[in-house]
């Protein structure tokens, strides 16, 4: 599906909404309900396809769920069974890298798959800890389909090279299914909702720091509440700080303070950032996020900023292009290994937009503040984040942009066009 985009500048974006769930905490209260005997509650999961790809699969391995008001309950004995040995992972590296670590510990054999974008992302990562833990991976030279002979495994201590969230959670996933102690460290922080919800739901985690310690562990089945998904707010705080005459608020915005990178960043930038109510739910911080349209000036990211906010670069970017000075990206080289190469992928398509942004090997140089023009058409590379950063600009083109391939916004943001009308009336 194509999308053509007009510029929104008369009277700007107004109102409040309330954005989709998290996806991130979905898929992991999905993953371990799954693991807890007994009945679990998920109220406001995400209807994203890739949260429902991960509830699927835990489906095909065992468990009972049905929607209620809103709410899944998962029945579950606590272990796991193989119904089907090919489990079908679509477009979702979440998916298959925790999964990963579950059923390197399983008693039967699993063949993981996903589709063509997936197949092409790097799962060494989660391989050689994996392996080093005793577990037997076969895959097509580090990529999907992965083949899993499930077996007991041991603890390891493990120090990271990567910030990634992805590969902490399939090693303290393993850890919690294998015999003796995983401790696991990394370089920065990065997103620890995976700890929270272990943590909430009993098992034995211990977290110092960038280090994260855990055993064998059985959890409690529990009723967890999936608040808003920030890395989805991004791209409404994006449009309202750039967009003329605007002043939204976005409600029950998941505020884990290694998700908020964008946060801080806009505020970096001297945008007119408000954060109200702010409380906690099922052991994650949550709030209401106010923002006006500001004027922006540039900043610089880098360093341990960068796993907090790495699936908001392609929106920071487009900011970026509206802040008077040169804002500056670095150390951001695992861009390129997400559904797209984003660093590649933005900066050619903005610069169709007439954006000033050049490409350097680990981030991006935007010089700002620009105009830009639009009359042209951009392509999204199959990647959902893509497409909602080039909407985005599109509402500050001076003409009219078509964006082919649309459609990939319903990978993770289904509701995403019809917020957006919600503020434009």
């Amino acid at each position: 599906m194509n999308k053509k985009i007009s510029k929104k500048t008369t009277h700007g974006l107004k109102g409040e909404i309330t954005i989709p769930s998290d996806k991130s905490i979905s898929h992991r209260a999905a993953i371990l309900c799954t693991l807890a005997q007994g009945t679990s509650h998920i109220k406001n999961y995400s209807k994203g396809e890739d949260p429902h790809t991960t509830l699927n699969i835990c489906k095909l391995l065992g468990i009972e769920y049905k929607y209620k008001d809103n709410e899944i309950e998962i029945k579950s004995k606590g272990h796991l069974k193989s119904d089907a040995e090919i489990l079908y992972c679509g477009n979702s590296g979440t998916t298959m890298r925790l999964m990963s670590g579950i059923l390197a510990c399983q008693n039967f054999k699993s063949i993981l798959t996903g589709d063509e974008s997936l197949s092409k992302r790097p799962m060494k990562r989660i391989i050689e800890p994996l392996t080093l833990m005793g577990a037997t991976i076969n895959s097509m030279d580090n990529h999907a389909p992965l083949e899993i002979i499930g077996q007991n495994l041991h603890g390891i201590t493990y120090r990271s090279k990567l910030a990634s969230a992805q590969v902490k959670s399939t090693v303290l996933l393993a850890g919690l299914l294998s015999e003796g102690k995983t401790i696991y460290t990394e370089p920065y922080l990065s997103r620890n909702h995976t700890e929270l919800m272990l943590e909430y739901m009993g098992a034995n985690i211990n977290t110092n720091g960038r280090t994260n310690t855990i055993t064998k562990s059985e959890l409690m089945p529990q009723t967890i509440e999936i608040p808003g998904d920030i890395s989805s707010a991004a791209y409404f705080m994006a449009a309202a700080a750039i967009t003329p005459n605007s002043n939204i608020i976005i409600k029950n915005v998941g505020l884990n303070p290694t998700r908020t990178g964008i946060i801080d960043i806009l505020r970096n930038m001297q945008a007119d950032i408000e954060i109200i109510d702010e409380r906690t739910i099922s052991n994650e911080r949550v709030g209401d996020i106010r923002v006006r349209t500001s004027e922006l000036k540039s900043c610089e990211i880098s360093g341990e900023t960068i796993p907090r906010l790495i699936d908001e670069i392609p929106i920071i970017s487009v900011i970026a292009t509206q802040a008077n000075g040169t804002t500056i990206i670095k150390d951001a080289t695992d861009l390129r290994n997400k559904e797209s190469d984003r660093i590649t992928s933005i900066v050619k398509e903005l610069k169709k937009l007439g954006a000033n942004i050049e490409e350097r090997a680990d981030g991006i140089i935007i010089e700002g503040k620009t105009k830009l023009q639009g009359n042209t058409e951009v392509t999204t590379y199959s990647d959902h984040r893509l497409a909602m950063s080039l909407y985005i600009a599109g509402l500050i083109c001076e003409d009219e942009i078509l964006i082919k391939d649309f459609d990939w916004v319903n990978i993770s943001f289904p509701e995403f066009e019809s917020l957006f009308e919600n503020l434009n009336k």
